[in-house]
């Protein structure tokens, strides 16, 4: 068998994941996606294929904030809540994408749920 490049092994991650998980509307999935220099969130009705509401540490409102991508991931994680709140949503389903749960990924769910998300 051969070795998977990191990506690949993402992906398979993610599909396994995908499986189990959908985004109702009652419930829409939370799924964060984190590049090298930016994490981007965003609330997705899988049913009826629309994302309901998205933030980014490249928006801007974020664009200028000075600190770590840790920092920059909670902020994303606080703005994703609030966005969420104002649409009317309040639980969702937490969607890693594949990511390992810590570093980046662990700081914007953790500040999404303190921001009043619930999952």
């Amino acid at each position: 068998m051969a070795t998977l490049s990191r990506e690949e092994r993402r992906q398979r991650i993610k599909f396994r994941i995908r499986k189990k998980i959908k985004g109702t509307p009652e419930r829409p999935r939370l799924c964060i996606y984190r590049s090298n220099k930016e994490v981007y969130a965003q609330i997705i009705d899988d049913l009826s294929g629309k994302t309901l509401v998205a933030a980014s540490s490249a928006e801007k409102a974020l664009k200028n904030f000075k600190g770590t991508k840790t920092e920059k991931s909670i902020a994303v994680g606080k703005l994703i809540a609030e966005k969420a709140q104002q649409k009317g949503i309040s639980a969702v389903v937490f969607d890693r994408n594949g990511y390992l749960y810590h570093g980046r990924v662990k700081a914007l769910a953790e500040a999404a749920r303190e921001a009043g998300l619930k999952f």
